[in-house]
């Protein structure tokens, strides 16, 4: 039969009854609705701590634990055995080809005592994965998925000439299984400027991953279509010059980018809202201004986890992804055209002769 459990304010107040009241151990059980076991086990370690009741009734919960020698093993451990590494279970996940049944013979392996067996080394890593930030599980392999769009918030250039104000737009990309940030600044959503930041995130993380997940853009695809999105010819060609997958998210589906709607929402906390007292005229500038504070972003510590964006890009998807090409994409404009009678064609403002076979 498992131990009885008790609330530390109960403690101390067994401990204000044997004290303060002088009951019997057997009135402060009745008094709290619980054995006198536990009583003479809560009396007896305050004795061996050898602190006075007057402190021990100052004390808050976490100085009481210590004293008392209460201090609560993590969730399903046992008396004796190794506990596991939970957090760098749960980042080796992100591994591609890695499952839990390797990770458990790994910790058999290195555990310098008694191991738990497979079934309860998996029930103890579903109970600290339950316990990280609530929300839909995506699991993400290393080098799988890199998620790009663009904030909603703008930045404002003052032309220094003029005065005239323009607004920056803020393009974010996120590692799927690092969340590794790359932000930049760029003068319009176009095409050019999708792809042209996407080249630069690209070579910001020094390789190619196998899957881009972008908005569901006109600036990238065609029509917007709930099950087949397709590629404009300029993106397509962007993506067999790297050697990638584009897969446009779902219209109205937000779980399909998700990584990136997190990843926009700090940028626009830890780098926007810092420059909002600062003046740019320049989106050069912008951008470098944008990119110091990226370098703190990425260094920044996991709340839950070991390490921060920087070292779990370094040691999960680094190595996982594939090398750029020798020569970065040339971006190329593509329209549809009509030879008029005179063999023309116009594309922005200007015209050029085609081969006469082609009129009509």
């Amino acid at each position: 039969m498992p131990a009885e459990r008790i609330a530390m304010h109960n403690i101390k107040e067994l401990l204000r009854l044997k004290y303060d009241c002088a009951l019997s151990h057997e009135r402060i059980a009745r008094a709290l609705s619980i054995s006198k076991g536990v009583v003479a086990k809560y009396v007896k370690a305050a004795e061996a701590s050898g602190v006075g009741w007057a402190e021990l009734a100052a004390a808050d919960e976490a100085r009481l634990r210590a004293l008392l020698g209460t201090t609560p093993r993590p969730r399903g451990a046992a008396v004796g055995y190794v506990m596991p590494d939970l957090a760098a279970v749960h980042q080796g996940l992100k591994r591609k080809n890695v499952t839990l049944a390797l990770l458990w013979e790994e910790y058999v392996q290195a555990a310098p005592g008694p191991t738990y067996q497979y079934s309860r080394f998996c029930d103890l890593y579903r109970d600290f994965a339950k316990g990280l930030k609530r929300s839909m599980r995506q699991v993400h392999r290393a080098g799988e998925k890199l998620f790009i769009d663009y904030a909603g918030d703008t930045v404002p250039i003052a032309d220094a000439e003029t005065g005239e104000i323009s607004r920056a737009q803020i393009f974010v990309a996120v590692l799927g299984a690092s969340n590794y940030t790359f932000a930049c600044a760029t003068a319009t959503q176009s095409q050019a400027d999708w792809l042209g930041a996407l080249g630069r995130a690209l070579r910001f993380i020094g390789g190619v991953p196998e899957l881009i997940v972008p908005d569901n853009t006109r600036s990238m695809g065609g029509e917007p279509d709930r099950y087949e999105p397709q590629l404009q010819r300029t993106t397509a060609e962007f993506a067999r010059h790297y050697g990638v997958a584009i897969l446009p998210a779902r219209p109205y589906k937000p779980q399909d980018k998700s990584k990136v709607e997190v990843g926009v929402q700090i940028v626009q906390r830890w780098i926007l809202a810092r420059l909002r007292h600062r003046r740019f005229f320049s989106l050069a500038e912008l951008g470098v201004a944008i990119a110091e504070l990226l370098e703190d972003l990425n260094a920044r510590p996991f709340q839950r986890l070991p390490g921060n964006r920087r070292s779990a890009f370094e040691t999960l998807e680094q190595p996982a992804l594939r090398a750029l090409p020798a020569t970065p994409f040339q971006f190329a404009q593509w329209k549809k055209a009509k030879p008029n009678i005179d063999y023309h064609v116009e594309f922005d403002g200007h015209y050029y002769s085609v081969p006469h076979a082609l009129v009509g």
